[in-house]
């Protein structure tokens, strides 16, 4: 009896010592609620390890929480820092290629063309499933869970320079797109998150050219309508609880100040984790925006304003405003819990013995490394074919019919590179387009010749042997090394720098092609629209696609031989002209931007894109409509000879409104497969929150009454079926 005693006085003391190993502190302990693990974290920490969280590491090493940082995450993780650096980093004074590869999607601009939420979540998973994987490998140089992705802006001017990290134009495709990758990225399970989604950049920042000090200027009704909308959804449905303020400032009051990001972003729609600032925004804050005379008033100002990362020299000034009174130690607590309930969603507060399922990602060795997956590879092969966009087809010039093309001249300073852009990291491998275009080229008995660009007549002498000419030319996304501010081409843009034309610098090599062979089609490669009028009016057929993708080659060959039956759609106004917009600043769209409000017919209208099949469109039908939402059911049938998708749209109008409302707006849509001469029943959902407007007085919104109408069809212009509803 005695030593059954012993032996379980010993069995409780082992079971004591085992617990105390693995719960040293009381915030470690996951049986309590997150906001006392928070509170109980908040009351350990020094002051020094508080002002080390307003920077962008989630760690203090005292307490086991592992130093974490951050990634970039638009079409892909950058691990190394920005694409200017091409793929490779300094050592010992010299550059070295980056040997820790992840996978390249198309850019956002390109992903947003695929109108497929399904994808898009699909790929923040895989980003996810690297960044996991990278934090337990000891060659990464930067190692972290806070995955700066999606970017929630809108594309409002096809001039913004920054047009390549957005899904596009509209609010809810957008948001759409934005909820599918925030899933993607932070997993589903209940409890624990995969990485953290940051969103960028809020607000209403789609101006480059002196986006430090300007002021994007709107009224309120926009606000919730349009610029916030993606935002919005993407904490009330996608579940992110981090953002990133931008540069400029709304009506006057710089965002990484502005009294929104707290009254709006975390009271009303619930976002306790991360608000950040962007890089450097204390310094413009002070010496750009001017609000401030000392970046320590700054500081106090971006703190108090419950911002609780300073992306930007600020350590200093923290306590200097400390010492000032014009910061205490409960701001600062008040700012940076959202850091800690991050960390807490990430697992990185529960000790050696957290249960995030996602904690042994990268563990074992044995286990092939994501970016290296063949099922990953044929992943962004699908996705970029699903990303292009034929934009024009005469005649059946497309897909290439062997019996009638022995020869194609593959031309352009795109046909035989893929460009990185400047958030894009390293691909494990890449295949151009005339890599592409060869392999399958050979496959159907086809000769391939190339050249990069028409020196001494050299394109020209190609064309006229050749029975097809393709010319793959656009855009580079990142115009100079040399120079932040300057691209040395007008028509290119990127961060910092806003487009100052709208032409295709080569479309008068194209011209000189297609006069010596008419069969000479555009693949435009680029991060947003052109104006490429001549080239609509005479070419007998073009394609646009993005950057980035290390499956470029492969997807476009699918497309153009046939394998893939082209189904992107442009998610912008293409417009013909610069003069069809309004100036650059004006921020209210009411003024004749985007497809809701455009005073001149564009070139290619929101929602467009060919196919090589038909589509045919029944009578729709009213399926439910209760409180939450209303579903249409509509026939669509494949009349052609291809298999193919087909992107059905469902714009809404109020005829009875009394409220100023666009010509139409998109409010659900679904990418379908439909096999040849089948018809599908294809159900689109309308969420009835979708269907009110903010009323400026009462400050809400307010469901709209009486009839609505339901105009579907293939783009926003090309609307074959209504419905009427009442409401």
């Amino acid at each position: 009896m005695r030593h059954t005693r012993l032996t379980t006085i010993i069995i409780l003391l082992l079971s004591t010592v085992t617990v105390s190993i693995a719960q040293e502190y009381a915030f470690q302990n996951t049986k309590l609620n997150d906001e006392k693990r928070v509170e109980l974290l908040l009351k350990m920490l020094t002051i020094d390890e508080k002002i080390h969280l307003l920077t962008t590491n989630l760690g203090v090493e005292r307490l086991q929480i592992p130093s974490l940082s951050t990634y970039e995450g638009l079409h892909g993780l950058a691990l190394g820092g920005p694409a200017m650096n091409n793929g490779h980093h300094t050592e010992n004074g010299r550059e070295v290629p980056d040997d820790l590869p992840t996978t390249m999607f198309p850019q956002s601009y390109g992903l947003g063309c695929t109108w497929d939420p399904t994808l898009l979540q699909r790929i923040g998973d895989i980003e996810a499933e690297e960044a996991r994987y990278y934090i337990r490998q000891p060659q990464a140089r930067r190692k972290g869970l806070v995955v700066y992705a999606p970017n929630a802006d809108l594309g409002r001017d096809p001039r913004w320079g920054r047009t390549e990290e957005c899904f596009g134009e509209d609010p809810y495709l957008t948001a759409q797109l934005t909820i599918a990758m925030v899933r993607g990225l932070q997993g589903n399970d209940p409890r624990y998150w995969k990485t953290a989604a940051l969103m960028k950049h809020f607000l209403a920042n789609s101006n480059e050219d002196g986006r430090d000090s300007t002021s994007s200027n709107f009224d309120e009704r926009l606000f919730r309508e349009y610029y916030s909308y993606p935002f919005y959804k993407g904490i009330t449905e996608g579940g992110s609880r981090a953002m990133m303020a931008s540069y400029n400032a709304w009506n006057g009051t710089p965002m990484c100040i502005n009294p929104c990001l707290n009254d709006i972003v975390r009271e009303e729609w619930g976002n306790n984790g991360i608000i950040c600032t962007d890089g450097y925004a204390l310094t413009l804050l002070v010496e750009a925006h001017k609000a401030f005379p000392t970046r320590a008033e700054g500081t106090a100002a971006i703190v108090r304003a419950n911002v609780g990362q300073i992306l930007d020299r600020s350590a200093d000034e923290a306590r200097e405003a400390l010492e000032k009174g014009i910061l205490t130690e409960e701001d600062i607590d008040r700012a940076i819990r959202g850091n800690i309930y991050v960390a807490l969603k990430l697992g990185l507060l529960d000790g050696s013995q957290t249960k995030n399922p996602y904690h042994h990602i990268g563990m074992d060795s044995t286990i092939i490394a994501p970016f290296n997956r063949e099922e990953v590879h044929q992943f962004v092969r699908e996705v970029t074919a699903k990303s292009i966009v034929l934009l024009k087809n005469e005649q059946q010039t497309l897909p290439v019919n062997p019996q009638r093309v022995k020869s194609i001249a593959v031309i352009g300073p795109y046909a035989n590179h893929i460009v990185q852009d400047w958030y894009s990291g390293t691909p494990p491998y890449e295949v151009t387009i005339l890599q592409g275009i060869r392999e399958e080229a050979a496959r159907q008995g086809i000769e391939v010749f190339y050249a990069p660009n028409n020196r001494m007549g050299e394109a020209e002498e190609l064309a006229r042997k050749c029975d097809m000419v393709i010319v793959c030319t656009g855009n580079h996304p990142y115009g100079t090394k040399s120079d932040w501010k300057f691209c040395p081409v007008a028509s290119d843009g990127r961060e910092a720098v806003d487009r100052q034309s709208l032409q295709l610098p080569d479309e008068d090599m194209i011209r000189l092609l297609h006069r010596v062979n008419p069969n000479t089609i555009l693949a435009l490669v680029s991060s947003f629209p052109y104006a490429i009028n001549w080239s609509q009016e005479h070419l007998p057929a073009i394609i646009h696609l993005t950057h980035c993708s290390q499956e470029q080659g492969h997807a476009l060959a699918d497309v153009l031989f046939g394998h893939t039956n082209p189904a992107g759609r442009t998610t912008q106004t293409w417009v013909k002209d610069l003069q069809d917009l309004p100036p650059m600043m004006d921020y209210d769209i009411r003024h004749g931007r985007t497809y809701m409000y455009q005073q001149h017919e564009p070139l290619y209208v929101f929602g467009h894109g060919l196919s090589y099949t038909t589509f045919e469109y029944g009578t729709p039908r009213l399926v439910k409509k209760d409180k939450k939402r209303i579903q249409i059911a509509v026939p669509v049938t494949n009349s052609g000879g291809y298999d193919g998708d087909e992107v059905v749209q469902l714009y809404v109008s109020y005829p009875e409104s009394t409220v100023e409302h666009p010509e139409k707006q998109l409010k659900s849509f679904s990418r379908v497969h439909i096999y040849k001469g089948k018809t599908a029943e294809v159900l689109l959902n309308i969420d009835r929150n979708d269907l009110s407007y903010w009323d400026i007085t009462t400050h809400r919104f307010v469901e709209e009454r009486g009839t609505i109408r339901l105009m579907i069809g293939a783009s926003s212009a090309d609307i074959r079926t209504t419905l009427d509803i009442k409401l």
